[in-house]
């Protein structure tokens, strides 16, 4: 499963794969951070296409084309919960944002897609809490699925990478643990 995902440190929008996925707000409008990076790497064609979708709500994701991005075919908007102390159902809506965006993936036949950290930038998700449900939900939907094949999870500085990259590693060790405890009963 480890070959399947992976963490990469960087710009998303540098990332060779099938899709990537922006960090959306429910109107699809331009904003800052990964989203504002994707949007202007894409081209003004990116905002009309998602001014067309009329909107996406929390924890769901729509597809677009990638348009002017060199690497990526598609990018999936995948809108992300504003973190609230964590007791309004973050965690159910950022696992939603990242199984719908898995879901397209495998519906449009993408054999690769790369996300960022979604909703740990403005929306103040914290990050190892954010790292955990993305980690967890990605290898819950790969355990089921055969696309994707590759997942790239996309760490934009040092402090997120150790973060996912941590993450991933013991999210790993868990499972190949509780397979072997079933393998040996």
């Amino acid at each position: 499963m480890r070959e399947r995902v992976q963490v990469y440190r960087g710009d998303i929008t540098q990332v060779v794969v099938d899709a990537i996925v922006n960090a959306a707000n429910t109107s699809l409008t331009p904003g800052s951070g990964v989203c504002g990076a994707i949007h202007a790497a894409a081209g003004p064609e990116l905002e009309d296409a998602c001014r067309a979708l009329g909107g996406c709500p929390t924890g769901d994701a729509r597809i677009t084309p990638g348009f002017r991005l060199r690497n990526a075919r598609h990018v999936i908007h995948a809108v992300g919960p504003i973190w609230r102390g964590g007791s309004q159902g973050e965690d159910r809506l950022l696992a939603s944002c990242y199984s719908k965006s898995l879901e397209l993936a495998s519906e449009h036949r993408l054999h690769s897609i790369a996300f960022p950290s979604i909703s740990t930038g403005v929306y103040g998700y914290p990050l190892e809490r954010a790292s955990r449900v993305a980690v967890s939900t990605v290898l819950d939907y790969l355990a089921e699925h055969e696309l994707p094949s590759l997942v790239i999870l996309v760490a934009y500085g040092d402090h997120a990478y150790a973060v996912l990259d941590r993450t991933l590693r013991e999210a790993m060790m868990e499972r190949h643990d509780s397979a072997s405890l079933v393998e040996h009963k």
